[in-house]
Parts: structure tokens; sequence; C-alpha cells
């Protein structure tokens, strides 16, 4: 009886160590690869308001690249703390506003895009921040099939202010993504 419960133990460690292995095998490529971010910030005052209220909108862009396999993925999330008075002017403060996400391959002088995409949908967040004024938005992934060499995600806001009679302004810049 007592080689038997033996066998029994010896058979159950060996079976929990194989389908912890296989377990530990299966997580590890998904755990390998992860987002490399960097985050910046930048402080932007309402050009179509000029009242005794506070009208600044402080940004903060996090940047995120990742290699996995043969592709690159890149996403961005964009934080603010905008003024009280935004929850009052709501739809009233953008005519449009948009994020414009990149991916870059990293080379000597200046990155080429090689993946841009558009995320309008910020200026509908903006409008509806919360009571205190903050929010935030968080794009799509771009995917985009790597051929050799380091990549980077990149990115910028650009708002067109609704009664400043002018559309959008210059893009506002922010850090770049550390290369994967």
């Amino acid at each position: 009886m007592r080689s038997k419960l033996k066998r029994s133990t010896s058979t159950a460690v060996i079976v929990a160590t194989l389908a912890g292995a296989a377990a530990l095998a299966t997580a590890a490529p998904a755990s390998a690869a992860s987002y490399h971010c960097t985050t910046s910030s930048y402080t932007v005052d309402d050009p179509s308001y000029n009242g005794p209220e506070s009208d600044n909108w402080d940004f903060d862009v996090t940047l995120c690249a990742m290699r996995s396999g043969g592709a690159i993925y890149t996403t961005a999330t964009v934080y603010w703390d905008g003024p009280y008075t935004a929850k009052n002017r709501s739809t009233l403060t953008f005519n449009k506003a948009k994020f414009q996400l990149q991916t870059k391959k990293s080379v000597s002088g200046t990155d080429p895009v090689v993946k841009s995409a558009a995320y309008t949908g910020l200026e509908h967040a903006l409008e509806h921040s919360s009571s205190n004024g903050n929010g935030s938005y968080s794009t799509g992934t771009l995917k985009h099939t790597a051929s050799s060499g380091r990549y980077l995600a990149d990115g910028y806001i650009q708002l067109d202010w609704s009664g400043d009679g002018k559309s959008y302004r210059a893009p506002i810049l922010f850090t770049a993504s550390p290369v994967v």
C-alpha cells in the first residue's frame, strides 16, 4: 500500500510539474512583449475665451510602442485637466479636435511615418469632461508589419476652437515613445 501511495504521489507531482511547465510555456510569449511608453505634458490656453474664469487645458499624453512577433503596435492615451467651466460650455468649446497617432521607423534624421490614423473622438471626449473639467481618451491600436529596424509611437493633438474664426491650430506635439 505504501509503494502504491508513493507511486500515486510521484505521478501527481510529475503531472503537476508538466502542467505547470506547459502553462509557463504558453504564458511566456504573451508576457515577453510589453509596451514601452513615454508621458509628456503641454498646457493650452483657449484662444476663444478671454473672460475672468480659468480657460487653460493641461494635457498629458502617453505614447506607447510594442514589438510582438513581426509586428509593431502603437497606441496613445490623452489625459486632461481642463477648466472647470468647460462643462458649462460643453459642445461649444471645439469645432473639431483630433489625436493623430503615428507609427514611425527610427532612422538617422527625420523618422518616416509608416502608419497613421486620426482619432476624432477626442472632440467628444473633451466636450464631455467631468464636472471638474477632467477626462481621458484612448486611441485605438495601430498594427504595422515590421521589417528590420526599430520603431516608435509618436503623435499630436490638433484643436479647432469654436468662436475664434480659425480652423485647426498648429499641432500640439508630445514626446515620442521609446524605440522598440
